[in-house]
């Protein structure tokens, strides 16, 4: 491919040890929380869920059909999808300006990124944004280098699709937007073809901005909630950027910080200004509605791409031979000492062990995580088959005539999620849920007159069932969803739970 001649071979060989890297440990563990959940969403295709865009439920449905259910054949993707970053990054450095060393020293360290191999170890929407973002981030650079404004339509495809995967895309192109009017390139906007662009990304997003009007907005409604209930940690300006530092690395800090002024500083970065303005928007806007520490990410490795300009020249100043060498250890030495908090390299007893020896801990998004033994992209894949094993023992204690009208339930959509994942191959029926978009799928026909209940505590259902009685204790070393909320069997519900599903939504 032409656009690809000039790229170093060792761009390739960092991007192709990544992707081994990552998928040599994919089924180290076991299914995230979130993947069976969009598993179940995979099942129920539509153009929008309550928490989602739907493009993760295509993407994990293609992956079911076409490489199984295995957790190497999910996981493949995300993988891909960080090899092709490395590859990207390394693209946006050599348009920046960046000769051989720099493209190589940039893919370099995207590879590095502490938070990537998070997020492109799991089947999340976590794992495509980052293309997204520096898809457009790329398009924008060849537009400003090429003066070719029919670009701006590719810009507005990738913006499209990059909605569709996760809503936080906008927040990358208002900042983009706002950089433009900041900045000489404002003229584009006088132009059709960035206003094309955008047409092309609205009618990209159409369908899933129409789902979202016909019912009612059900995401403004989750985000509400979830800012209502406290569920997030709250980070002030100073707390966010510092976890910055270090969700990326502290070694690529130097790096990032240097793109980043010589976008905003330099003679020849200036053109870029934009992506600089972005970047700051972006930080802002996230600081100011409270996001978690990661939803940043995506940005960094056009930072990363622009630092390696300004370091390139000073290292061809400087000539000493040796600074290559050991600026590569310098980014390698702290990113495979650190690798077990991104991908599962060690058994979860030995993980346990580094982690008690590490001299910080680890920050927490989620409040009801704070006690867990694991971060929690570990610790919410523990637990799950052995949930299902548990409610098959109590579904067949059940007489021949209960198990007619029985129904299993979960108050989050993980529970619901691993019954349908699990549940057939005990012989289970497939899980009810109000939480997130199981609510909208409903109860279906179940009456209540017999529920297998998952996520609560009984003294909170004797007042609405007959009887309330705990079936099986759950407890897992590594997790924390299952403490105190034992399989429970509620018998003779006393309203039909059909009748009492709208008031059972939980959007949080």
């Amino acid at each position: 491919m032409r656009w690809m001649a000039g790229i170093p071979a060792t761009v390739a060989l960092v991007a192709a040890a990544k992707l081994l890297l990552h998928l040599a440990f994919a089924h180290r563990y076991n299914y995230f929380r979130d993947e069976l959940y969009y598993i179940a969403c995979s099942r129920h295709l539509d153009w929008g869920y309550v928490d989602q865009p739907p493009l993760i439920a295509v993407l994990v449905w293609l992956e079911m059909h076409l490489g199984g259910t295995s957790l190497t054949a999910l996981r493949f993707l995300p993988a891909l999808a960080g090899a092709a970053l490395v590859v990207l990054t390394a693209l946006l450095a050599r348009e920046m300006g960046a000769g051989k060393f720099g493209q190589s020293f940039a893919a370099l360290s995207c590879a590095a990124v502490g938070i990537y191999f998070v997020m492109q170890y799991l089947m999340t929407m976590n794992a495509f944004e980052p293309l997204f973002w520096m898809g457009c981030a790329y398009v924008f650079v060849r537009i400003i280098n090429t003066g070719n404004q029919r670009l701006w339509l590719w810009f507005g495809a990738l913006a499209g699709l990059g909605l569709q995967n996760k809503y936080s895309m906008g927040v990358f192109g208002a900042g983009l937007v706002a950089g433009l009017l900041l900045s000489a390139e404002r003229k584009a906007l006088a132009r059709r073809w960035i206003w094309m662009g955008g047409g092309v990304a609205l009618l990209i997003f159409l369908p899933n901005l129409l789902w979202n009007m016909g019912h009612h907005w059900p995401f403004v409604e989750l985000m509400a909630n979830i800012k209502a209930s406290g569920r997030d940690v709250v980070l002030g300006p100073a707390e966010y950027f510092v976890q910055q530092i270090f969700i990326i690395g502290p070694a690529l800090f130097p790096l990032w910080m240097a793109g980043l002024l010589w976008l905003f500083f330099s003679a020849d970065g200036r053109r870029y200004r934009p992506l600089a303005w972005a970047y700051v928007a972006a930080l802002a806007l996230f600081i100011g509605m409270k996001g978690k520490n990661y939803y940043l990410a995506p940005a960094y490795p056009m930072l990363l791409a622009a630092g390696t300009v300004p370091l390139e020249r000073l290292l061809a100043r400087w000539g000493r031979p040796w600074l290559k060498p050991a600026l590569v250890l310098l980014v390698l030495t702290p990113a495979m000492l650190l690798l077990p908090l991104g991908l599962p390299v060690l058994s979860a007893e030995n993980f346990l062990r580094y982690e008690e020896k590490l001299p910080f801990a680890l920050p927490v998004s989620e409040k009801s995580h704070a006690g867990a033994a694991m971060p929690q992209y570990y610790s919410d894949q523990f637990g799950w088959e052995e949930m299902t094993a548990a409610v098959a023992r109590t579904w067949n204690g059940l007489t021949p005539a209960e198990r007619e009208v029985a129904c299993i339930g979960g108050r989050n959509y993980g529970e619901a999620g691993a019954i349908d994942f699990f549940g057939p191959r005990y012989g289970l029926p497939p899980a009810i849920s109000a939480h997130q978009n199981y609510f909208l799928w409903g109860p279906r026909d179940c009456t209540g007159k017999i529920l297998i209940l998952l996520g609560d505590r009984p003294e909170n259902l004797r007042g609405r069932c007959e009887s309330a009685e705990v079936a099986a204790e759950l407890h897992h070393p590594y997790a924390v969803l299952f403490e105190n909320k034992p399989v429970i069997v509620c018998r003779g519900l006393r309203t039909d739970l059909r009748a009492l599903w709208p008031r059972l939504k939980i959007w949080n």
